[in-house]
């Protein structure tokens, strides 16, 4: 495929995303579903894309309902009962990005057949145009965003505990206070309030992006922060003293307090898993779409990704940031996080990537290709990318699936031994995209 990376369409509005692109999208997916829901986060060019979407669809006969300014998590619970749901956004991309994704009624996102299926009409303009008479309509979807709000609430025990949150300007804005506050915590927030400028921080909350709330949670005492990405299916955690709470220790802890059995989680995760999982690690492609895959698959019982998407499936298929902080903020209660995150073990892990021109994709994935296949390691794996597995650790390179850029991870027993994975892995990749 082309045009899905891991995560539905998304590109640069007027270059890569145009709303002639969103109306063949619309068409596609009105071909094959009658009954649809459509909602957007607060990005800037939501309504042109959104409009756009709507026409095509509305052009191939199907009804639109719709849902207004939402999370992603949310737009997804509210496609049950329909064919299908089409978020517009771009997630953690910058402002300028957008695009669509598009959902099951089970709130799982479209899986690697059904992708491929609405590209194929895409590059065939397979469209199924009605006349005057066949043209769908649109009317408006109320409560969504209310119905999200009470089942987080139903799912989860109340807490008392002093919360920081950081919303980023972003989609959870409409949703993530209003759960915290529900449970009784004692809340403070920051860049709550929706804004497609995202002018207090960009959309994807990464450390460096999240200095702001490290300081609030410090200086007002609280016992943790809590972040979202621009749709709000992603959730990060400061603890109280400040410090960002890696990825992979919020994924091992999560799966270790759902007791789930079996965990799904993508090649990038670490291999904390292994250690402290009862039953199967079982590993994916990166993308929340890939570990939902596999957990209907495999009927796993807790599944997600370093990024910060974890989905629990007996709530719903898709990645819920909002519900996951929910969660974490009712397992620490009165406990401290820090004590609970340094409890589990602990590798040094590394994380880089490297742009390169979008129209040097091809070329960059020729080379990456045969780096990776030459390399004397113990064992090469190829799910995703190439993840070379060695004595005391593994690195692996992959492709973005959202942006143009060569992603790196590694991990290692120690740090010496991390230092010569990274220096190995910095050496191909540069070779890579030169």
């Amino acid at each position: 495929m082309t045009l899905f990376g891991s995560s539905g369409i998304r590109g640069v509005v007027g270059r890569d995303f145009t709303a002639d692109l969103a109306l063949r999208i619309g068409l596609a997916v009105g071909s094959e579903h009658p009954r649809m829901v459509v909602g957007n986060d607060p990005r800037t060019s939501g309504d042109m894309v959104r409009s756009a979407l709507v026409a095509g669809a509305n052009a191939a006969g199907a009804q639109m309902a719709l849902a207004g300014m939402m999370p992603t998590p949310t737009l997804a619970r509210a496609t049950k009962g329909f064919d299908c749901g089409l978020m517009v956004t771009a997630s953690h991309n910058p402002a300028e990005y957008n695009g669509v994704k598009m959902w099951n009624p089970d709130g799982s996102a479209f899986d690697t057949e059904q992708m491929q299926r609405i590209e194929d009409r895409l590059d065939g303009s397979d469209f199924d145009r009605k006349d005057w008479r066949g043209v769908g309509n649109t009317y408006p979807l109320e409560g969504a965003v209310e119905r999200h709000i009470e089942a987080v609430l139903g799912s989860v025990e109340g807490s008392r505990s002093k919360v920081v949150l950081d919303c980023g300007c972003g989609a959870a804005s409409l949703v993530s206070p209003y759960v915290l506050r529900g449970m009784g915590c004692d809340l403070l927030t920051i860049n709550c309030q929706p804004d497609g400028h995202f002018p207090g921080r960009g959309p994807e909350p990464t450390e460096e992006e999240l200095q702001d709330l490290k300081n609030v949670v410090v200086s007002r005492g609280a016992q943790m922060g809590i972040a979202h990405d621009g749709d709000g299916d992603r959730m990060v955690a400061v603890d109280c003293r400040g410090r960002m709470v890696d990825g992979d220790k919020l994924l091992a802890l999560f799966a270790y307090i759902a007791q789930a059995g079996d965990v799904v989680a993508p090649v990038d995760a670490s291999m904390v898993l292994d250690d402290i999982v009862k039953g199967r690690v079982i590993r994916t492609r990166v993308g929340d779409v890939y570990v939902a895959e596999a957990l209907k698959k495999h009927g796993a019982g807790f599944g997600g990704e370093p990024s910060g998407t974890f989905i629990f499936p007996n709530q719903t298929y898709c990645p819920d940031g909002i519900l996951a902080a929910a969660i974490l903020v009712s397992m620490v209660g009165d406990g401290d996080l820090a004590e609970m995150v340094d409890a589990l073990p602990s590798y040094p892990v590394a994380r880089r990537s490297y742009p390169f021109p979008p129209e040097k994709r091809r070329e960059v994935e020729s080379r990456l290709l045969e780096e990776m296949t030459s390399l004397d390691c113990d064992e090469l794996t190829q799910v995703d990318g190439f993840r070379a597995q060695f004595a005391d650790g593994w690195i692996l390179l992959r492709l973005s699936g959202t942006e143009p850029k060569l992603r790196m991870a590694a991990e290692a027993r120690s740090r010496d031994e991390l230092g010569r994975m990274i220096a190995l892995a910095e050496d191909i990749a540069r070779s890579c995209i030169r």
